[in-house]
């Protein structure tokens, strides 16, 4: 098969390398797009992907329809000399569009309900659109639910082994209390009139009573917090996380990663309870927490970090999380070599409940 796959945010890259990883040991060809946001092109070089940037990010709505011309128009030229079998990405109306004009099938990943413009102009245009099992949408026969997070498909045991080295780069002990805290742009098209945390700095200094915060942050840090700021490579984050006593932010998919790895994790965001993957961590296994005011957030945050037994008792949630959810590489895997033979815009069927429900 050739594939095309679009790569719009660093999350991106870790959800599909594995993915791309295991397609071409498989034989198959690869093609990635990319777009300059954040850390993706450092993080794509740091994997040694092979990738075509199609744009930059800018700020401001307007912008964001502009690059959505340029990255059509481009992705269509390179599609047509490429001549994939399928186009996939994360919620890109791109690929979906690019696919419907050459008649190549696409795959929509999505998990974030409240992205209501983009899908708007997504949907009509692919065949497949993939959401875990606690998506709070019906999304029709297009739709194909799996039992699992997007996170899931790079941090899942199969993937991610976490590596304490790190925690030299930080001046950090193995053992040693430390809290990461995650900052955003609030540039995303799904971001719009949204906000998260209050008073950056009094949250700071309370966390400092516990052990030494950490800063990981999409834009551009204010000179009082740059002393924070985690400086080491971008793909080693997780690995952080994964030792960090407790993560505060703002960001969805870092609270995502953090609770999957075992770290409490606290999320706020004026956004809180609008997405099921958030509501499922937090009422069915109690890994994350959904703040939408500062002060309630941080007041979850002293109460955890008070807690001797908080990490241990996080490592027995995970591994009932872990228990209960697939391998989700694995099931994106055998879903992209299940579709060869079947015409574009056709819908192809849930697959067994006993594969990935």
């Amino acid at each position: 098969m050739r594939v095309i796959v679009d790569i719009g945010h660093p999350a991106h890259v870790h959800f599909f390398k594995n993915t791309i990883w295991n397609l071409e040991k498989k034989g198959h060809q690869v093609m990635v797009v990319s777009r300059d946001k954040d850390v993706v092109i450092e993080l794509l070089d740091a994997y040694k992907i092979p990738h075509t940037v199609l744009s930059k990010v800018k700020q401001g709505k307007i912008h964001l329809f502009e690059e959505l011309f340029i990255r059509d128009s481009k992705l269509y030229n390179i599609a047509r000399q490429f001549n994939p079998d399928l186009i996939m990405g994360i919620l890109s109306p791109t690929v979906a569009h690019v696919a419907w004009a050459l008649g190549k099938k696409s795959i929509i990943f999505n998990d974030t309900e409240h992205a209501k413009i983009a899908q708007k102009l997504t949907y009509p245009f692919c065949d497949i659109i993939c959401t875990p099992t606690s998506f709070k949408k019906d999304s029709g026969k297009k739709q194909i639910k799996y039992s699992g997070y997007h996170e899931l498909a790079y941090l899942h045991p199969a993937y991610f082994s976490p590596n304490p080295e790190v925690l030299q780069e930080l001046g950090v002990e193995v053992g040693e209390p430390f809290i990461i805290l995650r900052f955003i742009s609030w540039g995303a098209h799904h971001d719009v009139g949204q906000h998260g945390i209050d008073n950056k700095l009094a949250l700071i200094k309370e966390l400092e009573k516990f052990g030494k915060v950490f800063i990981s942050s999409e834009g551009k840090l204010a000179e009082e917090f740059d002393r924070y700021r985690i400086r080491v490579p971008s793909e080693k984050i997780h690995d952080l996380l994964y030792y960090a006593t407790l993560c505060v932010g703002e960001g969805a998919t870092m609270a995502v990663e953090s609770a999957i790895l075992g770290t409490p994790s606290i999320y706020v965001s004026s956004l809180a309870g609008t997405m099921g993957n958030f509501s499922e961590l937090e009422e069915k296994y109690g890994l994350l927490f959904n703040y939408s005011d500062s002060e309630a957030a941080l007041t979850k945050a002293v109460e955890l970090l008070k807690d001797p037994e908080l990490k241990k008792t996080w490592g027995l949630k995970r591994a009932t999380l872990l228990r209960d959810k697939i391998n989700v590489t694995e099931f994106m895997v055998e879903l992209i070599e299940s579709l060869p033979g079947k015409k574009s815009g056709v819908s192809v069927s849930a697959v067994s409940d006993e594969s990935y429900v």
